[in-house]
């Protein structure tokens, strides 16, 4: 594997896991369903400055859709909000990693599930045209699963979170940052782990789509995916459409893993073409889109190779096989030196004679401390409203202008 391919996909692949690691996801605290941390020091928070990026937004969207097993709720009467949930960031390279890079990059950071495999039975697994949601497509018979692009265009006008959806507030930041940046080589890169990699999908063609990547002179911006152990997201046409955009999609897969078999587990990109021809029109006819690098956790000597399902489809386990990948048929040599007790942060995977405890990362006494009374409670977080519509100037207008589209 080319070292330069590894590091990158490393780096985006961490970018992705920061969404589970500053997530809040205990229902005994008030702000289930958050971002730990402050926009502004989100990176730094996390111990990720050596990555060379920083927020510029956060994304929300709402739990008013058939998703219970991906929406987490804060067990106290009176919470942040009712209805939804942070999923994801926005972020732009600094000047020195610019600088190293050669251009810009401005990163879509999607949150998906850690290791749990329930959200795969609040699939529909049913396609329905893209267009049907206002997201533009000139091929009617272009269509994805319903409930991605529910996720991904559902709003709630009453909460201040999630007013705009997820796909506005994408859109109107990127918007914002293309025009920002309008003399620099910009490129834009989304990432995802699991649901989040279908959302970086999705989210991917609709950049490309709207036009939000050509810039005022008409250059396009090189919009590309790469997606962790992502579900197959809509049918053949949905895959040319994208591939006729021009979106570049590199899919990081294990293949022990369930999830890339789902949706479209009779009727997919490996039935022969004639037969997917003649399936088409059938609303459970998906295929994968992009270029797919093939992992395999049994190759690994730091791993169980009967482990339990869920930890064939964990992220840190995912970053854990690049490191050690050096193409099919050779040796599996750790290469960058990446820590292989990270792989147990979530998931109970690493040999026991590693004596790595499983599911080790938790919150120091679980966000617990001490008031000036001696009793234990939750503190306040500072500026929970950290991000606003408001805070961005223009914003509001480019919402405006992608809710028309």
């Amino acid at each position: 594997m080319d070292p330069l391919l590894r590091t990158e996909l490393i780096r985006y692949g961490e970018m992705a896991q920061a969404c589970y690691d500053a997530f809040d996801f205990d229902p005994f605290s008030k702000y289930c369903g958050t971002c730990r941390f402050e926009r502004h020091k989100f990176f730094r928070s996390l111990g990720m400055t050596e990555h060379g990026y920083e927020v510029t937004r956060y994304i929300y969207a709402t739990s008013n859709i058939n998703l219970p097993n991906f929406f987490k709720k804060s067990r106290w009467p009176k919470v942040w909000s009712k209805n939804a949930n942070w999923i994801g960031y926005i972020a732009v390279s600094n000047a020195e990693t610019t600088k190293r890079l050669g251009r810009r990059d401005i990163t879509v950071a999607w949150r998906g599930t850690v290791t749990r495999l329930e959200w795969i039975a609040d699939m529909m697994d049913f396609l329905k045209p893209i267009s049907a949601d206002k997201i533009p497509c000139p091929d009617p018979g272009v269509k994805v699963e319903s409930g991605f692009v529910d996720l991904y265009t559902d709003k709630d006008e009453s909460c201040r979170f999630c007013r705009y959806s997820a796909r506005e507030q994408i859109l109107g930041e990127l918007k914002r940052l293309v025009n920002m940046h309008r003399n620099e080589e910009i490129s834009m890169t989304i990432t995802g782990h699991s649901l989040g990699s279908a959302l970086a999908v999705l989210s991917a063609y609709d950049i490309a789509e709207t036009g939000v990547h050509v810039r005022e002179d008409s250059s396009a911006i090189p919009v590309c995916v790469f997606s962790f152990s992502g579900p197959r997201v809509g049918n053949v046409r949905f895959k040319e459409r994208l591939e006729l955009l021009g979106v570049k999609v590199l899919r990081v897969v294990n293949v022990h893993d369930l999830v890339p078999k789902s949706p479209g587990i009779f009727f997919n990109e490996k039935v022969p073409a004639m037969v997917m021809k003649l399936a088409q029109g059938l609303p459970w006819s998906y295929s994968h889109v992009g270029v797919e690098l093939a992992l395999d956790h049994k190759n690994s000597p730091f791993l169980k190779p009967n482990a339990d399902p869920g930890c064939a489809h964990n992220l840190e386990a995912h970053l854990h096989l690049l490191d050690g990948y050096h193409g099919k048929g050779h040796r599996f040599v750790l290469a960058t030196g990446r820590d292989p007790a990270l792989v147990n942060k979530d998931c109970d995977f690493l040999k026991d004679h590693h004596r790595i405890p499983p599911h080790w990362r938790q919150n120091e006494n679980k966000g617990m401390v001490k008031n000036k009374d001696g009793r234990w409670v939750q503190p306040d977080r500072p500026k929970l409203y950290d991000h606003s519509d408001s805070e961005h100037d223009n914003s509001k207008q480019h919402h405006r202008l992608i809710s028309a589209s």
